[in-house]
């Protein structure tokens, strides 16, 4: 199971998720104890040997508090293995990021900083303003559809749902929902061509 070769949790596992997920957190030193080895090995062969014990640590602190989105459809040592490799990742992340004082740069350093954080500062504005542009004419191409092409469009195109999941939800056949998608991505093109 800690080997992770699993691929749902264990009745036994899911029991003890349950009963820490309900309040007795003093239980997570079982699963502490089931998945050290599982989670020191990953952690071992990332970060140097003198912050192993550290980040493994971190990697169950954050566990714990990441348990609420722990899903049943993979199994514990998996997610868990997840959370190693991006503690990890978080680990040398961290340890890029030297400070170098800013007063020991000389003055066109600071100027060139200045004028970057102005440039920069001007295109997120240009970008939210194109953004929000594109999100009004969405909105209005929208409207102008039948509230039929507007589900489908919104489910398939915006949301991302297969069209299995859409006609799931709409109640109708996955070709209806095919048909209507085209014929609103249709109907949206058109629109915004005649604007």
């Amino acid at each position: 199971m800690a080997d992770g070769s699993s691929f749902k949790p264990s009745s036994d596992e899911k029991s003890l998720l349950r009963r820490i997920g309900q309040g007795e957190t003093e239980r997570f030193a079982e699963l502490i104890g089931r998945y050290q080895q599982h989670v020191t090995r990953i952690v071992g062969r990332r970060v140097p040997a003198d912050h192993v014990k550290e980040v493994v640590h971190d990697v169950f602190v954050r566990a714990y508090f990441s348990l609420a989105h722990f899903s049943e459809s993979v199994g514990f040592d998996h997610w868990l293995a997840g959370i190693a490799v991006r503690t990890c990742y978080d680990f040398w992340r961290a340890r890029k990021r030297k400070e170098v004082p800013v007063s020991g740069l000389a003055d066109e350093h600071h100027r060139w900083i200045e004028q970057m954080l102005v440039a920069q500062s001007d295109d997120e504005f240009r970008d939210q303003v194109r953004k929000r542009e594109a999100v009004e004419v969405l909105e209005w191409a929208l409207k102008q559809l039948s509230p039929e092409n507007r589900a489908v469009l919104t489910l398939v195109h915006l949301e991302g749902r297969s069209v299995r999941e859409a006609a799931q939800l709409l109640g109708w056949s996955v070709v209806n929902v095919k048909v209507r998608a085209h014929r609103a991505r249709q109907v949206v093109r058109k629109l915004l061509a005649d604007t």
